[in-house]
């Protein structure tokens, strides 16, 4: 496997990693096991020059390359950069050889073997690229990968670089320059084919899967490295890359270029692990292998009881027991009318609207134990800062934060504020979204918020003109349902 998230992931417009960012994703891929991480294009400029350096002097066990282009100064950039080795890309198309840098196929092929010995020769590993390999003319793309290997190239990769083959043609031309020698697969996914072309690829002989993570690329984005690792481990039960740190490398690979992770998605996605289906739940509480297609705990991840119009009694039950909550019959038969009601109205139930419910079913009055007193936040050209006034059981406790914004300020202040001798200042933010549900500059938003401590998560809805205080109004309601949980439980999550 090789990674490429810190260079073609980065070229997905909108996405720019800092040196220090790109460090820290390093260490992660690194962790994960991933044998080999494109660090960078070295050419692009001194900043990702910068970022690329640190990688490569990072001790990292994987090995650290540069992308270069078929010009030699790419090479000394990448050469000065500390790399171990360069991803070497060279025109395959006509489209690419003649129009985009005005040559001939004679010419690129012999440029491609100097390149090649010049980049061995000064102690590089090097895979040669066919950029649009996939519509390049099979005979002289298997001419030009060959002159690459016999200048002393590590490896070759075929490149769907525009995502346009089918997986008849991958196999074809993966098939071809497997004979030749070690081949890679870069595929993208704009016709949708991107992990289809990969299989077809792998089974036709090629040893090694170019991959972003989450996806994150050009376009329509690269194959998700975390599906070819999961796919290749459940289905044909091959090894990549240590599969349980895989949720995790996805959210900060999120976190650092901002492209939030779709519901949907496979493996990372909210709802991957998430079922609301009364029937569905019901098989999955008696069996969880009823409907996933592997644990969530294989990647990292927990299993989530989704309450909505769908639910059934075993899916309220369960979740209400989660929360240490006991129904009689007659009372859980209530508390599921009620939730269905909520979602027939197609309001999103929350762990808090469910605890809300079963409350005033069984008539039992609650007492608060983490309220917010008052709020107020300032941003504008200086730097974002935010105070609140928080009820803690019965102390008031102040306390001010700063932040990338006033909503990250608010956290910091809200987290600050809570005792130092308490354990729910530990918690974590799993999930913040936000939706605008009127229209106009004076809209109303709604905040839900997903908060865990320990092995116990609860998620809240907050609505509010102001998106920051409906921010922090639901981030406090999740801890004092927290807080809510039984003495020994806490103390339990704690330790």
């Amino acid at each position: 496997m090789l990674d490429t998230t810190l260079r073609d992931g980065e070229q997905m417009p909108g996405v720019s990693l800092t040196p220090s960012e790109k460090l820290d994703l390093a260490r992660d891929l690194d962790a994960a096991g991933v044998p080999l991480v494109e660090a960078g294009s070295a050419c692009t400029s001194e900043g990702e020059r910068e970022g690329i350096r640190r990688v490569a002097n990072a001790g990292l066990d994987a090995t650290v390359t540069s992308f270069a282009r078929g010009v030699r100064a790419d090479v000394d950039s990448a050469l000065d950069c500390g790399v171990d080795g360069i991803n070497l890309v060279v025109p395959a198309s006509d489209r690419h050889v003649e129009t985009k840098v005005g040559s001939d196929r004679d010419a690129v092929v012999e440029r491609t073997a100097d390149l090649v010995a010049y980049a061995k020769d000064h102690g590089l590993w090097v895979e040669v690229l066919g950029e649009d390999g996939s519509r390049a003319d099979l005979d002289y793309l298997e001419r030009l990968m060959g002159a690459g290997l016999d200048a002393g190239a590590d490896r070759v990769c075929y490149c769907d670089t525009v995502g346009a083959a089918g997986p008849e043609r991958t196999r074809e031309v993966v098939s071809r320059l497997a004979e030749l020698g070690p081949t890679s697969l870069h595929t993208h996914d704009d016709l949708g084919f991107g992990m289809t072309n990969v299989h077809a690829g792998l089974r036709a002989g090629a040893d090694t899967v170019h991959a972003t993570v989450n996806g994150v690329g050009e376009r329509a984005g690269n194959v998700a490295l975390e599906e070819v690792a999961v796919a290749l481990d459940r289905v044909y039960d091959v090894e990549t890359v240590d599969l349980t740190g895989l949720y995790d490398l996805c959210r900060a690979v999120a976190d650092a270029t901002g492209v939030a992770l779709p519901p949907n998605k496979a493996v990372c996605g909210a709802n991957a692990f998430a079922h609301e289906s009364g029937i569905h739940t019901d098989g999955t509480l008696k069996d969880g292998a009823m409907y996933e297609p592997y644990p969530p705990e294989t990647v990292g991840r927990e299993r989530r009881l989704v309450l909505g119009k769908h639910a059934g009694r075993a899916g309220v039950s369960a979740a209400l027991s989660e929360h240490g909550v006991e129904a009689t019959d007659d009372e859980l038969d209530a508390v599921v009318e009620r939730v269905k009601d909520l979602g027939d109205r197609g309001k999103r139930v929350t762990d808090a609207d469910l605890l809300a419910i079963a409350e005033d079913v069984q008539g039992r009055d609650r007492d608060r134990h983490v309220e917010l007193v008052d709020l107020s936040a300032t941003s504008g050209s200086g730097l974002p800062t935010a105070s609140v006034r928080l009820r803690v059981g019965d102390d008031e406790r102040v306390a001010s934060g700063t932040g990338a914004g006033p909503v990250d300020a608010a956290v910091e202040a809200v987290r600050t504020a809570l005792p130092d001798d308490g354990d729910l200042a530990a918690f974590d933010l799993d999930a913040y979204h936000v939706d605008a549900i009127t229209g106009g500059t004076d809209a109303v938003v709604t905040v839900a918020v997903d908060l865990s401590h320990g092995d116990r998560s609860v998620s809240v809805e907050a609505s509010d003109a102001d998106i920051t205080r409906a921010s922090v109004a639901a981030m406090v309601d999740a801890l004092d349902r927290l807080a809510d949980a039984p003495v020994d439980e806490r103390t339990a999550a704690a330790d």
